[in-house]
Order: C-alpha cells, then sequence, then structure tokens
C-alpha cells in the first residue's frame, strides 16, 4: 500500500493509552510510518493528533502551540501521582474553601511560572525514567521548569470538586497544577480528570471517536477525516511560486521571494496549489530557506 500523509485529529477515550492509539491507527490503516503529538496520560482524554506518511515530520511543529484542557480536581485529597490513579498521602477539611477564595489562588498560576514536575512522570534522571524511580518508592530532586500559562478560570464549583479550563504551552504538567493548587489553598488536591479540547490547529468537536474511526475504515471513508500537512501552518504567510523558484526550493536551495505580510515563516506552493514546503526567512539575506520540504526533488 501506498504511503499516505495527513493529520488525524482522534478523539482519545479515557480508558486507553496515546501508544495504544497510534498501534489501533497503525494496524487498521496498513501504514508503517504513525505517530501521535503530545501523550495523554491514560486516565486523560480528549484531542491527539496522530500524525501518518510525512506529516509526522511535522510532530516539533504541533508540539509548540497552545493546548486547551479542562480538568476536574478534587479538594481535600493529595496522591503521589497528583492525580486519581495514585496513592493518598494527605486528607485535609476542604469545607472551609470559597469560590472567592479559590478564584483568587489560581490567579497565581497565570502567566509564566516555575513547576516542578511529578515524580510519576516519564522525564529521565540520570537516564532513569522518573516514574521507574517512583514505582521503587525512590524520590529524587527535580528541577523547576518554567511553563507558560496563558489563561486560566474556574467554569464550575461545587466543593469538594471544582472544575478549571486552562490554556498552555509545551511541557505543562496539569496534575502539578492541580496538585500546586491544594497546596497553595492548604488542604491538598488531585486531577480526577482530564479533557484535552484543543491541540493547535485540532479541537475535540472535530475529532473522531475511535468507534467512528473503525467503522470509517471498514466502509474505507477514513482517509476523508485526514488533516493535510499544511493546516499545521495555518497561521504561516503564503507565497505562491513560479517553476524555477519549486525547483529551487524542493533541491534545498535559498530563494528570493515577495511575501505580503511576510513573519519568520511561510508556506509556499506551487502555482497548481500544490504544498511544496515550510520556509525560514534569514534576517541577514532576506532571502527564504527550506526549513521542511514536502515535495520530493526531481
Amino acid at each position: 500500500m501506498s504511503s499516505i500523509n495527513g493529520i488525524l485529529n482522534i478523539n482519545k477515550p479515557a480508558d486507553r493509552t496515546s501508544l495504544w492509539v497510534v498501534n489501533l491507527v497503525r494496524r487498521q490503516t496498513r501504514q508503517r510510518h504513525v505517530g501521535h503529538v503530545g501523550t495523554l496520560d491514560p486516565i486523560a482524554e480528549g484531542v491527539l493528533p496522530v500524525c501518518l506518511g510525512k506529516a509526522t515530520r511535522v510532530i516539533p511543529y504541533i508540539l509548540s502551540q497552545h493546548k486547551t484542557y479542562v480538568a476536574e480536581i478534587e479538594l481535600g485529597i493529595a496522591t503521589d501521582t497528583y492525580d486519581i490513579e495514585g496513592t493518598v498521602t494527605q486528607r485535609a477539611d476542604p469545607s472551609n474553601v470559597s469560590r472567592e477564595q479559590m478564584e483568587q489562588t489560581i490567579t497565581r498560576f497565570r502567566g509564566s511560572i516555575l513547576q516542578k514536575p511529578p515524580m510519576y512522570s516519564a522525564l529521565k534522571k540520570n537516564g532513569i525514567r522518573l516514574y521507574d524511580l517512583a514505582r521503587a518508592g525512590i524520590e529524587v530532586e527535580r528541577d523547576d521548569r518554567q511553563v507558560e500559562i496563558y489563561r486560566i478560570d474556574l467554569v464550575e464549583w461545587r466543593l469538594p470538586y471544582f472544575t478549571i479550563e486552562i490554556e498552555c504551552g509545551r511541557g505543562t504538567y496539569v496534575r502539578s497544577v492541580a496538585h500546586d493548587i491544594g497546596q497553595a489553598i492548604g488542604c491538598g488536591a488531585y486531577l480526577k480528570g482530564l479533557v484535552r479540547t484543543v491541540f493547535g490547529p485540532f479541537r475535540i468537536e472535530n475529532s473522531v471517536t475511535l468507534d467512528q474511526f473503525l467503522d470509517e475504515v471498514k466502509m474505507a471513508s477514513w482517509q476523508g477525516r485526514l488533516y493535510p500537512i499544511d493546516t499545521v501552518f495555518a497561521c504561516s504567510s503564503v507565497a505562491v511560486v513560479d517553476a524555477e523558484q519549486e525547483r529551487d526550493i524542493r533541491n534545498g536551495s535559498t530563494v528570493s521571494l515577495e511575501v505580503e505580510d511576510a513573519m519568520q515563516h511561510c508556506r509556499a506552493y506551487s502555482q497548481d496549489g500544490r504544498f511544496i514546503a515550510l520556509l525560514r526567512l534569514s534576517a541577514e539575506s532576506g532571502l527564504w530557506h527550506p526549513e521542511k520540504v514536502f515535495l520530493n526533488s526531481g
């Protein structure tokens, strides 16, 4: 079977790992090159972009884009994993916490903040995954990391539960946000449920469930769900190039282009509308360099 290039916007269920979803897509589509973007914990659900073929080359670009989550959190309990799957490490009465107090507390988590990654995470310390150390009963020092939280809003309040919507950048652990809110307010908290609703250009209302995907595989219509590769670069400038410029770009050579509303990157298209490459502007020379070419030379 020939290679298929594009991105599926999968709505991952809460009872499956991200890798399980990728393996399912690989088997069902009979494609070799399949990869997901932004691992969701098994308890989490929602938007999981799955890239096929040449689309796997844009995974780093998707990872750099904003994500939005809806997180249900319970006050009065803390766990070692910071979520519902962990062992309870703290209990306290949250009945005196008011909505106004919570509204004030979450303002501390807006903007550029320092966050300590949880021990139960895939990060490595001296070459060993933190979750492997944690399962062996070993806790190690973790350096704080700077993460960006562009927006955090309290959207539901029903003590001891509350729900926040959070828009954040790469590397943010929502589990840690839940835990840290609990520590800041003094009674502990853990992540009870998590849904990723937006990841870059991919939104949950436009996603496909696994049941829908499997049905469409049977009907041989699943490819209609694929987003083209250039969807990832929808916010970039656009340039239509002539045949000579197209040849240069496909061979990796820089080109001179007049690009309206030029930004750091632009999408290059052939005159018949094919997406050729993502170009990067050189501030020194004013020329455009092919950063990722998606049409082979020749």
